[in-house]
């Protein structure tokens, strides 16, 4: 790899770096609006969160441009070895990718839970909620009063 190549895959990595920043950003973003339940800050951040994702991906398929030429391999092992042998400059900033790729897995996980979570919760209290409109029954189908039987064998007002 030339120096030009060498410059190249470090804008690369610096851009790809600072998009993963902002992205980790959102996802705590996303964890701290779960924690507080304020949902309608959700979608809002789910549209930002997409289009951040999208754009993550074109960075990254550009650095596994420049690495294609140079490496048979792209994994992460066979970029850390590479990396330390022919462009030093780039070593560090490919460390903090790294970083900040397993920081955004972990976020991403822990925000799934949480979700699932609440999830649980909500349909646990749609059930409980559902089970006492069924016991009380107060009303019926055609929104008269289900009275109690009185035992009498006829309703109030029935003569």
């Amino acid at each position: 790899m030339n120096q030009d190549s060498r410059i190249k895959l470090v804008t690369a990595l610096t851009a790809e770096r600072n998009a993963l920043r902002d992205f980790v950003g959102l996802l705590e973003r996303e964890q701290n609006t779960l924690v507080e339940n304020l949902t309608d800050q959700l979608l809002t951040l789910a549209e930002q969160k997409s289009a951040a994702a999208q754009a993550l991906t074109k960075l990254i398929e550009a650095r596994h441009a420049l690495l294609n030429n140079a490496l048979p391999e792209s994994s992460s092992a066979s970029i850390q070895t590479w990396l330390q042998t022919h462009n030093a400059a780039a070593w560090p900033i490919w460390q903090e990718v790294r970083g900040l790729t397993e920081r955004a897995r972990q976020l991403n996980q822990s925000s799934g839970e949480l979700i699932q979570m609440k999830l649980r919760y909500n349909k646990q209290a749609l059930t409980v909620l559902g089970n006492a409109v069924s016991k009380a029954n107060l009303y019926g189908p055609d929104g008269q009063p289900n009275l109690p039987n009185s035992g009498l064998g006829r309703t109030l007002g029935s003569g």
